[in-house]
């Protein structure tokens, strides 16, 4: 796959990394000055594993529950956007603490929109691969009606194509606050029979 991907003339910058190690006390995450990624995920986060189980986003491929191959292992956000996202809502900030973010970058422009099987190469040698666009739910515009209670309804609507991507680690390696990040991304083409 190397020999199809090119780098972009430009490099990201990690912002923040965040994590949560019980998906039980909620969505929300809590900022770590480093990471070590692992082919299971971000070491001692919610989201790792190998596998998960199946959710609404895969109600027309499988029977909700059903075992598969977990490709959201992280999520990842811009800090660019983030700030779009409070604007278009009217208020100062939206955290990425509330939207249950792994890791804000800086300096990628329209990161949402990075296609599927970029690659995100990090100081280490550590790679993300990107799944896909991690559209806004419900779930994140109920804990910004904790700190905002009038913008509750404005997020899904506000973060469409700006809620960041998620995907999974391709190679181990440490991750810190401040590491540059390589962009690789795959040749782009429409196709046409969809």
């Amino acid at each position: 796959m190397p020999e199809l991907l090119s780098r972009l003339s430009f490099d990201g910058t990690v912002d923040m990394i965040l994590s949560n190690p019980d998906r039980k006390r909620g969505l929300e995450k809590q900022p770590v000055a480093e990471a070590r990624l692992l082919f299971t995920g971000m070491e001692g986060d919610c989201h790792g594993g190998l596998t998960r189980k199946s959710d609404s986003r895969m109600l027309k491929q499988y029977k909700r529950g059903t075992e598969v191959r977990n490709s959201r292992q992280l999520s990842i956000l811009s800090a660019e956007e983030l700030a779009e996202v409070a604007l278009s809502m009217g208020i100062p900030a939206v955290k990425p603490e509330w939207v249950g973010a792994n890791m804000v970058v800086r300096g990628i422009p329209d990161l949402t929109l990075l296609p599927p099987g970029t690659r995100l190469q990090f100081s280490s040698g550590a790679m993300i691969v990107i799944d896909a666009e991690n559209h806004p739910c419900r779930y994140p515009a109920d804990i910004i009606a904790k700190h905002h209670p009038e913008a509750k309804q404005g997020f899904v609507k506000a973060a469409m194509h700006k809620r960041g991507l998620v995907g999974w680690v391709e190679a181990e390696g440490a991750i810190r606050t401040g590491d540059s990040i390589a962009i690789w991304v795959p040749p782009q083409r429409i196709y046409a029979h969809a």
